[in-house]
């Protein structure tokens, strides 16, 4: 990074005509967007066995996983056994989801489903300030089912309840997930972007290597967990 990375000064007319042509760039994806979610309403769904989960009360049918509701978001958090923090990257995408509520309106629930033992998970629930609901499959094969084996990444699956009957209606992994993302929205927005080696950017901004900038699991813990709330 240079000492002088900055954009280029103009005068107000010029950056309304670049904001302009960047604003009909934007609600091109926006429409692209919306026809993605149009056809991802219309995708075929896969019929799921009847998985049984361990979750704070003991077992639970994955059925009885949605409470209710009829629809089902799933967060298959990595899970690294003896680890006393958990992937970074899973430990800060769900400390996001502090106020899921609003589901309800939609039918809809978002819960954390782990590789690990229940009382290892609830104990890293607690331990970093998490406040989604959290299962644990292992001693399922519901995990690997979903593309989020053990050992594996991670991946987010979206369930629809017909009265006990669940089926798979979506996957997705990797970058899929930063949809669900606001902390990269926000991020993509500043000038400087996320400051990444493999972004595109002008010469001379600031550029880390990738995963560089992200908190550590140990630093969320501290902003979120049990910790932080007794320094209040």
């Amino acid at each position: 990074m240079t000492a002088h990375a900055l954009p280029p000064v103009v005068d107000a007319a010029t950056w309304e005509h670049r904001l302009e042509a960047l604003r009909a760039r934007e609600k091109a994806a926006t429409r692209e967007l919306d026809a993605i979610a149009a056809e991802r309403r219309r995708l075929p769904m896969v019929r799921m066995p009847d998985y049984t989960l361990e979750g704070e009360a003991g077992p639970v049918r994955l059925a009885d996983v949605f409470e209710g509701r009829r629809q089902l978001i799933v967060y298959n958090h990595m899970w690294s056994p003896g680890q006393e923090w958990q992937c970074p990257g899973c430990t800060g995408f769900t400390s996001q989801f502090t106020r899921l509520e609003f589901l309800d309106n939609y039918d809809a629930r978002f819960v954390v489903v782990t590789q690990g033992p229940i009382k290892e998970a609830l104990a890293y629930r607690h331990r970093v300030g998490n406040r989604m609901p959290w299962y644990s499959t292992a001693d399922s094969s519901f995990g690997a089912d979903v593309g989020a084996p053990p050992d594996g990444g991670f991946a987010v699956n979206v369930f629809l309840r017909d009265g006990d009957t669940v089926y798979r209606t979506w996957h997705t992994n990797g970058r899929g997930t930063e949809q669900l993302s606001h902390t990269f929205a926000l991020i993509d927005l500043l000038p400087y972007g996320r400051q990444e080696n493999w972004q595109d950017s002008p010469e001379g901004w600031p550029q880390s290597p990738t995963y560089s900038r992200w908190s550590a699991s140990k630093d969320i813990a501290a902003l979120y967990g049990p910790a932080s709330e007794s320094a209040l």
